[in-house]
């Protein structure tokens, strides 16, 4: 699978926009502080791990790699391949189908392929799958309420970290002319908080909620191209019908490519 990368460089790019407007404006170096950042990243996290049990956080590592999935391409690909097999199916048949599954990377479709060869109802291979979806959109939806729930975290504990140097600030408190500048110092975790949840945590949450939404449509329409499969419809039609699963530009790249390979 293609890797997007974007969501990588736009993250970079917000953060080194903030670095050159702080330049711009001030000192990189009072906007530094090891232990805000204690306080607002490693803190929040382990407000997380009581929240969720450790088997859950140790799904992090994947779930970040899926923020770099490239998945709009696969729905074409599915097109071909439905249409393909309809025509192999009906020529035949359905245990011929047998022969592709080596050439098939994806579990899922494997899975509904060895179903319809086995012969089971439509109606139950169609309840088996939707379970699987419904057991996928939950599993996902573990690793969002993750991130979701560490965005809305940090920020809580940049505030307490700024209490934190407010109390510690005027419990030290010898001339009035400092406040200004331990006011700043302890403003940095709040920095910190806001900067972590809006850049990184909350958008990687979206991202990975986002992705959960086109994987469930893209096994829903696995689903229907088998059923038709198995129900012995005309290849042309069922091409049709997978085709309205595409937006117009998808369903416009996919004709030019039809033109492309008759030519």
């Amino acid at each position: 699978m293609k890797k997007n990368n974007i969501p990588l460089i736009a993250m970079f790019a917000g953060v080194t926009l903030i670095i050159v407007s702080i330049a711009l404006a001030g000192n990189l170096k009072s906007f530094w502080s090891l232990s805000s950042v204690i306080i607002t990243l490693f803190g929040s996290f382990c407000a997380l791990t009581i929240s969720y049990p450790l088997d859950d956080l140790k799904n992090i590592p994947v779930a970040l790699k899926k923020i770099t999935e490239n998945t709009e391409e696969n729905l074409l690909h599915l097109v071909e391949l439905f249409t393909a097999m309809s025509r192999k199916s009906r020529k035949d048949g359905l245990l011929a189908l047998e022969d592709q599954l080596d050439d098939i990377d994806d579990d899922f479709i494997v899975r509904c392929i060895r179903m319809v060869i086995d012969g089971m109802d439509p109606e139950v291979i169609r309840d088996v799958m939707e379970i699987e979806i419904e057991t996928t959109k939950n599993r996902h939806k573990v690793s969002q309420d993750i991130f979701q729930t560490w965005g809305e975290l940090a920020p809580a504990f940049g505030m307490l970290g700024t209490l934190i140097g407010l109390i510690v600030m005027l419990s030290q408190l010898q001339d009035a002319s400092s406040i200004g500048s331990g006011m700043a110092v302890a403003l940095i975790t709040t920095f910190y908080g806001s900067f972590f949840a809006n850049l990184v945590l909350v958008p990687i949450a979206t991202n990975l909620r986002i992705k959960t939404k086109s994987e469930i449509y893209r096994r829903e329409m696995i689903v229907v191209g088998i059923l038709e499969i198995q129900a012995g419809t005309n290849p042309r039609v069922v091409e049709e019908i997978i085709m309205t699963y595409l937006n117009p530009k998808e369903r416009k790249a996919y004709l030019e490519l039809k033109r492309n390979e008759a030519a």
